[in-house]
This record gives C-alpha cells, structure tokens and sequence, in this order.
C-alpha cells in the first residue's frame, strides 16, 4: 500500500510541474503579445504636450458623441517628471482648480502646427477636466 501512496503521489507532483510549466508558457506568449503594442512615452522638461479632454460629464475619457469634439487641448509645457509615468504642466491661470500632473496616457506630443492650436476659452473645462457639449447651430432638418 505504501509504494501506491508513493506513485500516486510522483504522478500527480508530475502532473503540477507540467501544469506550472504550461501556465508559464501560456503568460510568457501572453505578455509578448501585450508588449508589442505599448510604446514607451518618455518627455523631456520642456517639451510641449496636448493634454486629453472627455466630452462626458464626470469622465475622463473619450466620448462617442460628436466626430469634431476637442479630444485634447494646449499644448503646455511640461515643468517636470514625477515617478515613471506622470508629469508636470504648467497650466494656464484658466485651469488653475485643476491638479497638475497628469498620467502619461492623458499625453500626447505636441508637433508644432498652428492649425491644431484650440483657444481655451472656446471650451470651459470642469475641475475633472471634462467639458459639457452644446449645440451651436442645427444645420439641417
């Protein structure tokens, strides 16, 4: 009885490794997979930015509603890095109830082009950084 105890134990301590092992595999093609599509964002003190703007009320991120809604607004200047993914703006004195710093994924590079400069008093942005949509005109009916 004690050598049957002790196979079956072998077995199924065979049976965990090659489950650990398979799990292993399984998360290793998994985070490959996850890796190739983030890029690190890195930004220097200096450097210009467009930080992102949610058309929803009380969330902060995109919106479905309006193809021609301001997605991002600036471009401001970044004062510092904090930790590994948030920096440091300097905001206008407009935005001033607004905290700061931002995470890196509310980023995005500035390329100096006046056409995509959007003036902040065209949109009153909340202390959440949200914004509240309004009809101007009905063009069609």
């Amino acid at each position: 009885m004690d050598s049957l105890d002790t196979d079956l134990l072998r077995d199924a301590m065979k049976q965990v490794r090659m489950i650990q092992y398979r799990l292993l595999t399984a998360q290793s093609r998994q985070k490959s997979y996850a890796h190739r599509r983030v890029k690190a964002l890195v930004f220097m003190e200096g450097d210009h930015v467009w930080l992102r703007v949610s058309p929803m009320k009380g969330v902060m991120r995109f919106g479905k509603k309006g193809k021609l809604n301001p997605r991002f607004i600036g471009p401001f200047e970044i004062l510092s890095r904090v930790g590994e993914v948030a920096y440091k703006f300097a905001l206008p004195p407009s935005l001033s109830a607004v905290h700061p710093v931002f995470h890196v994924s509310m980023i995005r590079k500035y390329i100096p082009d006046e056409s995509h400069v959007l003036s902040l008093d065209s949109v009153e942005l909340g202390p959440d950084l949200t914004f509240e949509e309004e009809p101007i005109a009905i063009l069609d009916r």
